[in-house]
């Protein structure tokens, strides 16, 4: 996990996704895939769903979460990686300012 960038965090993610692209450009066209390691733990319809479900299973480690089409876009937020946000689903329900 040494360069700056991050890149090198998601190395073995990246490399897994592309390995697998072809057959998930079949069957996943156009939904978001979140990889650990090697592991295809999920797809989703959009973004903010895969994001959720790595964020509740895997808090602060890292995760690659991408659409799988023509361009892939792959997601990268720093500060969750880093540290500096942290994903705690438990109070996600929370409203500022809320007596209930």
């Amino acid at each position: 996990m040494s360069n700056r960038n991050g890149n090198a965090m998601l190395e073995q993610e990246r490399k897994y996704f592309d390995e697998n692209r072809a057959k998930w450009l079949a069957q996943y066209r156009g939904k978001f895939v979140l990889i650990k390691g090697t592991e295809l733990i999920g797809t989703f319809d959009n973004l903010n769903e895969a994001l959720a479900e790595g964020a509740r299973r895997f808090g602060l480690e890292s995760f690659l979460a991408r659409q799988v089409g023509q361009d892939e876009k792959e997601i990268n937020i720093p500060a969750l990686t880093l540290g500096l946000l942290r994903a705690n689903p438990t109070h996600s329900n929370i409203r500022s300012g809320s007596n209930s």
